[in-house]
């Protein structure tokens, strides 16, 4: 499978660099967008568990390194939840090469 990074950038500046096991994470986010807060939990899930079922459909298990990256992101998002307005840009895509995508 052809793994993939999205790196964010939190509402507080905060990077993170996170992980997809598919390319399927390039359907969901675009490099320089801002997300609102649950938008973008919202499409972290969608991609991510896309991601997983791949993985199942290809090696016959789901990938938990998607879940876990999902349910790092759900806890991240949880912390801004009670800032207004709160957003999370998508500073770039890479290869698991580290090159841009």
């Amino acid at each position: 499978m052809p793994e993939m990074y999205f790196h964010v950038r939190w509402p507080d500046g905060v990077t993170q660099r996170c992980y997809s096991p598919s390319t399927v994470v390039e359907d969901y986010f675009s490099p320089g967008d801002e997300y609102d807060l649950a938008e973008f939990v919202e499409r972290s899930r969608t991609a991510l568990g896309i991601a997983g079922e791949r993985v199942k459909e290809k090696f016959g298990f789901f990938c938990t390194g998607a879940s876990d990256q999902l349910a790092q992101i759900e806890r991240t998002a949880a912390s801004y939840s009670a800032v207004g307005g709160a957003k999370v840009a998508v500073q770039s895509l890479t290869g698991a090469d580290g090159r841009a995508r």
